[in-house]
């Protein structure tokens, strides 16, 4: 059943299954279990709850630092999508990190380039793909699939750019379709993306938060409530309703853009996506050996993939470039209410990285 979270129902349809929160799993369970291989990550969800005042405090300073600069990225990606779509235009973005973007995007698609479009949000799963049940929804509600362009906030590693990459070819050869495979970010770090906005690791404010800044919406669950003709699930916190942030930031974050969209709008600098490719595997590699970790996906480069450790995952440690910095002032609060260790590398190519404990180390 689609719904439109706590947004306006015109900027945006979220394809997913509404379930009832039967049960939560702690954090430190679901990692021992994720890392065990007893469970998959996306069968389980942890309760989420509403940020503390000093942690709103850093995200309204987030706001006034950076809002700005995500605008400005967002009317580079409209413009992009403007450039590389002919008729109407198929918003998808991906839950949650791609919907406020996607809500933006798509607002600046219709009211500064004159064009028709519309913007579901589905969900995509490491190791599980995207959810084929909302594609074909959105072609059977009469979108053309060359109308349709895939949208996230970032990349960290870029697996799932290239999880969206072979999920939808895959799904093109079932159903005879001709997506673009392609994934439109404001930041891509990992030369991953199809199209960017921006190569840079900087705080884009949406990544702050959890359901609180994404229509309220929980990370997407696909477990075994879920049958094969069925939406991937969520659980909606109405009752995070007077923390909510969704609509306010995303309505801030439209009107800055299209104030900007009266000047030539600036192109986005070039990006190097081998040596952004490059650099990323370097890292990863290096990081591997001098932390000991033999399992790659324990390693969250950048600002956005940094925080969602902090905030859903059992963190081991937090690698700053520099403490004080206004980009990672969140993350610092984060580290010193769960008491993670903060290493300082000077060397470091990110802003931020988190590392995730293993399960065997108690």
């Amino acid at each position: 059943m689609s719904f439109s979270g706590s947004y306006r129902s015109e900027d945006v349809t979220f394809l997913l299954t509404r379930l009832e929160a039967q049960s939560f799993t702690s954090v430190a369970e679901k990692e021992r279990l994720i890392q065990s291989g007893q469970r998959h990550y996306s069968q389980m969800l942890s309760q989420e709850s509403p940020p503390s005042p000093r942690y709103m405090a850093v995200f309204e300073d987030a706001c006034r630092a950076n809002n700005e600069r995500m605008a400005l990225d967002c009317l580079r990606l409209a413009s992009l999508v403007d450039a590389r779509r002919e008729g109407d235009i198929t918003v998808v973005s991906l839950a949650r990190a791609g919907t406020p973007v996607g809500v933006v995007v798509t607002r600046l698609l219709r009211e500064v380039f004159g064009r028709k479009a519309t913007h579901y949000c589905v969900s995509i799963v490491r190791d599980r793909g995207i959810d084929w049940a909302a594609l074909r929804h959105i072609l059977a509600n009469g979108h053309a699939p060359e109308s349709i362009v895939f949208v996230d906030g970032w990349t960290g590693k870029g697996v799932i750019a290239r999880e969206l990459a072979l999920s939808v070819s895959a799904f093109n050869a079932s159903e005879k379709s001709k997506i673009d495979n392609g994934l439109y970010v404001l930041s891509d770090l990992s030369g991953a993306s199809a199209c960017a906005a921006s190569g840079d690791d900087y705080l884009i404010p949406s990544s702050i938060l959890n359901a609180t800044v994404s229509g309220l919406v929980s990370r997407t669950v696909l477990d075994e409530r879920i049958g094969p003709q069925d939406f991937h699930g969520c659980v909606y916190y109405g009752e995070f309703a007077p923390h909510d942030q969704s609509q306010r930031f995303a309505d801030e974050v439209a009107a800055l853009a299209i104030a900007q969209a009266g000047q030539a709008i600036p192109a986005p600098s070039a990006l190097d996506a081998p040596a952004a490719a490059q650099r990323s595997r370097a890292y990863l590699d290096g990081a591997m050996a001098r932390y000991g970790i033999r399992d790659v996906n324990m390693i969250k480069p950048g600002i956005g993939e940094a925080t969602r450790v902090l905030l859903r995952r059992v963190p081991r440690l937090l690698v700053l470039r520099a403490r004080g910095a206004p980009d990672v002032a969140h993350l610092e609060v984060l580290a010193e209410e769960k008491q993670v260790p903060v290493e300082i590398d000077a060397d470091l190519p990110y802003h931020a990285v988190s590392l995730i404990r293993s399960a065997s180390d108690g």
